[in-house]
């Protein structure tokens, strides 16, 4: 069965998902949730735990990255590529609080070849408390097997 021929774009991202996320002790383990995915694009949210919070008793920039992070993966292994992070930087732009629903939305904004670009707003309610760029590689292997291959 060739998945790609016979999944629709947004079932096929859904699918892969699902297969990653039942190996993704570090999201659940945060206690994050995906909310959408679809090609190209994935939501993840969470709320910010005591345990999350540093000194200044704000969310700690290392959740926020990885929230960012944890979306931006989702996204680009949307397609049944397996496909890792190659870089990725934030920008805060103001603090996460204690009990916060940090939401963290994944766009792709290019992908050619083994290459893409992904930008993730993460917001808390209205307000948008960070701005994450993430470049991908694909590296070999699949999330779903794919007709004629051995990989998965």
């Amino acid at each position: 069965m060739n998945v790609k021929a016979t999944l629709s774009p947004d079932d096929l991202a859904r699918a892969c998902a699902d297969t990653m996320w039942k190996e993704d002790d570090a999201s659940k383990g945060l206690g994050m949730e995906i909310v959408e995915i679809g090609p190209g694009r994935a939501t993840l949210a969470m709320t910010v735990r005591p345990e999350m919070v540093n000194g200044q008793r704000i969310a700690h920039g290392g959740f926020i990255f990885t929230l960012a992070d944890s979306a931006f993966a989702y996204a680009c292994n949307s397609h049944n590529d397996r496909t890792v992070a190659a870089q990725g930087d934030i920008s805060f732009l103001r603090p996460g609080k204690l009990g916060d629903r940090l939401v963290a939305t994944a766009r792709e904004v290019s992908r050619s070849g083994r290459s893409g670009i992904y930008d993730v707003r993460v917001t808390s309610g209205e307000t948008v408390i960070a701005e994450f760029r993430g470049h991908s590689r694909t590296i070999s292997g699949t999330w779903l097997p794919v007709a004629g291959t051995d990989q998965k």
